[in-house]
C-alpha cells in the first residue's frame, strides 16, 4: 500500500493563438493544472492536466463563462487532492474508481447541473491521477512505461510503434491552403471538423450543406497527393462530428455524398456523428464509427459497441490513465481497436499519450500508428512550454515530416515521463 501524506496543487494560464471553437463556443486560453503528492516514504509524483471545459462539458462553460468554468474544475483538482491526503492505495486505477463518485458527485453540486457530464470530473481528474502514477513508480522502482502498467492490461498494450503519424486538426476556419500546406509536410491523415453552424441558427440543413461544401474543397485538393502510411496510399480523413448530427438519416445523407465525390474510400474514422444520449445502432453506416466523448468508462464503452462502434478514441490525457487502460482492455477483449486522441495539451503530457498511441495496434486503413496532437497549431507560448519537458530537444519530442519517430532512447525513457519538470516542481513546491 502507498499512503499519501501531503499534497498541493497549482495552475497556469495558457494563451491561444486565436480562439478555439467547439460547438458553437470559443475559448482563448487554457489552464495547465499541476497536482504534487507525497507519499510517508518521502516520494513525490507530480502530474499536469489541461482544463478543456468547452470539450469536457460546453454546458459549464455557457452557464459560468470561460473564467469560471476554469475556476469550477480546478476547483475539483484541487478537492480531490484534499480528499486524499492520508489515504492508502494499491495501483492509481483503485484510487480513482474510490474517488472519482465523490469527485462527480461534488462537482454536480458546485455546478448545479444534474445532467453534468461525468467526463468532466475525470478532466479535472487528470492531473492528480497522473501525479499518482509518478508515485507509485517510485514507490515500486519504476522506470518502464511497460513495467508500470498492471499486468491485468499489458494486453491491450503491446505493441511497439515505431512511427506515428500526427493528426493535425483540420477546424471549420482553416484555409485549404493551409490544409495543403500540412499535405505537403507529411501528414498522412487529418481531423477534420464537421457539424459546423455557419449561421449560429443551429439549422440542420444548412450545416449539412456547409459540411458537403467543406469536404469537397478538403477532397479536391488532396485528392491526387499520396503517402506511404495508409493502405490505398491517399491522405486518411478522420472526421469528427462533435455530435452535431440529429439523425441517421441526415449523416447517411452526407456519407452517399462522400461516395459521390470519392472521398468516402478516404474516410478511416467518423467520430460522434450524434450526441451520446441518441442511441442510435450506427452498424449500418458504411464508415468506422468511432466514440470520444461519450465514452467515459468501460461501461461506456461496451454499450457504443453494443451500439456498432467499431472504435474507441482514448484519452489519458484528458480522462486519466487509470480510466483510458479499463476501457483499452473492454475494447481490446471485444475486439474494437482504439486510437489516443489530443486535448491541446502541452509537450509533457503529449508523451504520456504517446507512450499509449505507441502500444495500441494500428487502425485499419494505415500502416503506422497515430497520435492526434495540435498543441504547436493553437499555444501562443510553444516553444517556452517545451523548454519545460525533462528531455526537451530530443529527437522524438518533435514530429519529422508529419509523424513522431519513436527510437530505443523513446522507449528507454519512456518519452521522459518519469522525470520531473523543474518548472512545474517550482509551481507547486511548498516553501520550507
Amino acid at each position: 500500500m502507498i499512503k499519501i501524506t501531503s499534497c498541493n496543487g497549482n495552475f497556469d494560464r495558457e494563451p491561444l493563438l486565436a480562439p478555439f471553437g467547439f460547438k458553437g463556443q470559443y475559448i482563448e486560453e487554457l489552464w495547465q493544472t499541476i497536482a504534487l503528492m507525497e507519499s510517508d516514504k518521502g516520494h513525490i509524483g507530480l502530474g499536469l492536466g489541461v482544463q478543456s471545459v468547452l470539450w469536457s462539458d460546453p454546458q459549464v462553460l455557457s452557464t459560468f463563462g470561460s473564467v469560471g468554468g476554469d475556476n469550477i474544475m480546478c476547483l475539483l483538482t484541487n478537492y480531490a487532492l484534499k480528499i486524499i491526503e492520508g489515504r492508502d492505495f494499491h495501483t492509481p486505477v483503485d484510487l480513482i474508481r474510490e474517488i472519482l463518485p465523490e469527485v462527480y458527485g461534488y462537482a454536480k453540486q458546485v455546478t448545479g447541473l444534474k445532467g453534468l457530464k461525468e467526463t468532466f470530473a475525470l478532466n479535472a481528474l487528470v492531473p492528480v491521477d497522473m501525479a499518482a502514477w509518478m508515485l507509485y513508480s517510485r514507490e515500486k522502482g519504476l522506470r518502464s512505461f511497460d513495467d508500470m502498467i498492471p499486468e491485468e492490461f499489458r494486453s491491450s498494450l503491446s505493441s511497439k510503434q515505431e512511427k506515428l503519424a500526427g493528426i493535425p486538426l483540420i477546424t471549420y476556419g482553416i484555409g485549404i491552403s493551409d490544409v495543403v500546406k500540412l499535405a505537403e509536410e507529411g501528414y498522412p491523415i487529418f481531423k477534420i471538423k464537421i457539424g459546423s453552424d455557419p449561421d449560429m441558427d443551429k439549422d440542420p440543413n444548412k450545416m449539412l450543406e456547409w459540411d458537403k461544401k467543406r469536404l469537397k474543397e478538403i477532397h479536391d485538393a488532396l485528392k491526387e497527393m499520396h503517402t506511404p502510411y495508409t493502405a490505398n496510399g491517399r491522405i486518411a480523413y478522420y472526421l469528427d462530428a462533435n455530435g452535431r448530427y440529429d439523425t441517421k438519416d441526415r449523416i447517411m445523407d452526407f456519407l452517399e455524398f462522400a461516395d459521390s465525390i470519392g472521398a468516402l474510400e478516404n474516410i478511416v474514422l467518423l467520430e460522434e456523428p450524434f450526441e451520446e444520449d441518441n442511441l442510435v445502432p450506427v452498424n449500418d453506416l458504411p464508415v468506422r464509427v468511432a466514440a470520444d466523448e461519450s465514452a467515459h468508462s468501460e461501461k461506456d464503452v461496451k454499450e457504443r459497441i453494443q451500439l456498432g462502434y467499431k472504435a474507441i478514441a482514448l484519452k489519458p490525457i484528458a480522462k486519466t490513465m487509470s480510466m483510458s487502460l479499463l476501457m483499452a482492455k473492454a475494447a481490446a477483449d471485444a475486439g474494437i481497436p482504439c486510437f489516443c486522441a489530443d486535448l491541446t495539451v502541452n509537450p509533457i503530457m503529449i508523451d504520456w499519450n504517446k507512450n499509449f498511441a505507441a502500444r495500441l495496434e494500428q487502425l485499419s486503413g494505415m500502416k503506422i500508428g497515430v497520435l492526434e496532437t495540435n498543441g504547436a497549431q493553437n499555444y501562443k507560448n510553444w516553444r517556452v512550454m517545451q523548454s519545460y519537458h525533462p528531455c526537451s530537444g530530443s529527437s522524438w519530442t518533435n514530429m519529422k515530416n508529419g509523424l513522431f519517430h519513436l527510437n530505443d532512447d523513446f522507449y528507454e525513457k519512456s518519452g521522459g515521463i518519469f522525470d520531473i519538470s523543474q518548472y512545474y516542481l517550482s509551481r507547486v513546491k511548498r516553501q520550507s
